[in-house]
C-alpha cells in the first residue's frame, strides 16, 4: 500500500513525498482512513511506529483551506519535546495548505504563545498545564475544536494530568472527533477512553506492553557505586557514539553527566529542573553527535525523536516496569535494531524481575569485563619544578567481595593492562567475557 491509497488530499500527499516517504506504517494504514471517514479512534502503539503522522496528516485534511481566529484541531501531549515534535510534524506536512500551527507548553515565556494565538491559529499543539493558564487567563478559545488528540495518554496519567485532563474535556464542545493514543493500556486508560471516545475504532499494532524484537537485551550485577564504572568502560570500549542513559532523578541524572565528563566522555543531562532552551540543546548537541551521552529521567524523556539511536541503558531500574518499555522504546527504531542495557544492583533484583513479567521474557546476566575503578580526581599539587601528578586508579575489576560466578575477576596494574575486547574488530560491542551480546545465561 502507498499513501496514495490512503485518501489524502495532493497538498499533504506531496508534503510527505517531501519527506522521503511513500510506504505508510501499520498505524498509518489504519488509522488514517478512519479519522478521515470522521471515527473516533482508540490506537495503542509505540514510539517509532509513525503515530504522529497517523493523526496529524487527517487532522490537517480535515480542517481544509478555511481559517478562523481560533483553533478547530487540539492535540494534548505529556511533555514539551513532544508537544515541539508534534508541531514541528504538523508544519512540515501543512506546508502547503496554509495552515497555521501554534505550539504552546510550559517552561518559557507566555508573551510569544499569547501573541501567536491572538494572531490566528488553526491547529493547536499544547501541554496540559500551559494550555489551562491561559485559557483562564482569557487568551485562548477552545469553543471551536472540531477535533481532539490525547496523544501518549498513559504517560499523561503516568504525570498525574488526569484532573488537567478533565479539565480540558469540559472545555470543548460536546461534538467533535477524538483520537486517543496510548502505548500500554491499564484499567484508568480503559475508562479514560470510554468517558471521552464514542464508538471507536479500536488499533491495535502491537501487541500489549511488547517490545520491538530486533532489540537485544542484557543486564550485568554490580555494587551500587561501581555503575558508572562499568558504564564508562563500556561506552569508551564498545566505540559507543550515541547513547540514552536512564536515572530515577534529576539529582541522579546531574551528578551522573558530571560523572562521565569527568572520564572524559561528552555528556548532558536532561530533566524538569532543566530550562527549555537547555532541554532542547542538550537533545541538540545529542543528535548531531557533539555529545555521546545523554542522561535523562523518565518524565523528560517522553516523546524524545532519536532517529537510529544504537544504545539505551538503564542506569537505575525504573519501580514501574512498563516504563522499561518506554525508555528501550527509543531504540531499534524503523526498522534499525537496538542494545538496551541494565546495570542492576543488588537491591534492584526484584524490579529486573517484574520487567520481565511485563516482557514475558528473560532479561539474560552477562559476565561484565573488566573495568577500571578509579579515584575521584585530585587537585594538582603544586611544588616548585615539579610537575603535577594525575591521581592513580584506586583497583580494578568489580570490586572485592562481590560477583563470583559472573565470569569477571579484578584486574591489576596500570591502564596498559586495560582489557582490548571490546575493540576488537568483530567483537562484542559489549565486550568482555561474555563473548557476545547477551552470550551468558541467567544467574541468580
Amino acid at each position: 500500500m502507498s499513501f496514495n491509497e490512503l485518501g489524502l488530499d495532493p497538498g499533504l500527499l506531496r508534503a510527505v513525498a517531501d519527506k522521503g516517504y511513500d510506504t505508510p506504517t501499520p498505524i498509518q494504514q489504519r488509522a488514517i482512513p478512519a479519522l478521515l471517514a470522521g471515527r473516533d479512534v482508540l490506537a495503542s502503539a509505540q514510539t517509532g511506529t509513525g503515530k504522529t503522522a497517523a493523526f496529524v496528516l487527517p487532522l490537517l485534511q480535515a480542517l481544509g483551506d478555511r481559517r478562523e481566529r481560533a483553533p478547530r484541531a487540539l492535540v494534548l501531549t505529556p511533555t514539551r519535546e513532544l508537544a515541539a515534535q508534534v508541531a514541528q510534524c504538523a508544519r512540515e506536512y501543512g506546508r502547503h495548505t496554509g495552515l497555521r500551527v501554534q505550539v504552546i507548553f510550559g517552561g518559557v515565556g507566555m508573551q510569544p504563545q499569547i501573541d501567536g494565538l491572538r494572531s490566528g491559529c488553526d491547529f493547536l499543539v499544547a501541554t496540559p498545564g500551559r494550555l489551562l493558564d491561559l485559557e483562564d487567563q482569557g487568551v485562548l478559545d477552545l469553543a471551536h475544536i472540531a477535533h481532539f488528540v490525547l496523544d501518549e495518554a498513559d504517560r499523561m496519567l503516568d504525570m498525574g494530568f488526569i484532573h488537567a485532563i478533565k479539565r480540558v474535556i469540559k472545555l470543548l464542545p460536546q461534538q467533535r472527533q477524538n483520537a486517543m493514543f496510548s502505548a500500554t493500556y491499564s484499567e484508568d486508560i480503559r475508562a479514560l477512553a470510554a468517558r471521552l471516545l464514542h464508538d471507536p475504532v479500536a488499533i491495535d499494532v502491537a501487541p500489549r506492553n511488547t517490545v520491538a524484537e530486533r532489540i537485544e537485551h542484557i543486564a550485568y550485577k554490580l555494587p551500587k557505586e561501581h555503575k558508572r564504572h562499568l558504564l564508562a568502560h563500556l561506552i569508551k570500549d564498545g566505540d559507543w557514539h550515541q547513547v540514552l542513559v536512564f536515572t530515577r532523578t534529576k539529582h541522579g541524572a546531574n551528578r551522573l553527566a558530571e560523572q562521565l565528563g569527568g572520564a572524559g566522555i561528552r555528556s548532558a543531562a536532561i530533566h524538569g529542573n532543566k530550562s527549555q532552551s537547555a532541554r532542547v540543546r542538550a537533545l541538540e548537541d545529542f543528535k548531531a553527535n557533539r555529545i555521546t551521552a545523554l542522561v535523562a529521567t523518565d518524565v523528560a524523556s517522553r516523546g524524545l525523536d532519536i532517529k537510529e539511536l544504537p544504545h539505551v541503558v538503564n542506569y537505575e531500574l525504573p519501580n514501574v516496569p512498563e516504563d522499561y518499555v518506554h525508555r528501550i522504546g527509543r531504540t531499534a527504531r524503523a526498522g534499525a535494531t537496538g542494545h538496551a542495557v541494565s546495570l542492576v544492583a543488588p537491591d534492584e533484583g526484584g524490579l529486573l524481575r517484574d520487567i520481565e513479567k511485563v516482557l514475558k521474557r528473560a532479561v539474560p546476566y552477562a559476565a561484565a569485563p573488566a573495568f577500571e575503578i578509579t579515584a575521584a580526581p585530585q587537585p594538582p599539587r603544586e611544588a616548585p619544578g615539579r610537575e603535577a601528578t594525575r591521581a592513580q586508579p584506586a583497583h580494578h575489576g568489580r570490586g572485592r567481595g562481590y560477583g563470583h560466578g559472573h565470569g569477571q575477576s579484578a584486574r591489576r596494574g596500570g591502564p596498559s593492562h586495560r582489557p582490548r575486547s571490546a575493540g576488537r574488530p568483530g567483537a562484542s560491542p559489549h565486550g568482555g567475557a561474555a563473548g557476545r551480546f547477551g552470550g551468558s545465561g541467567r544467574k541468580h
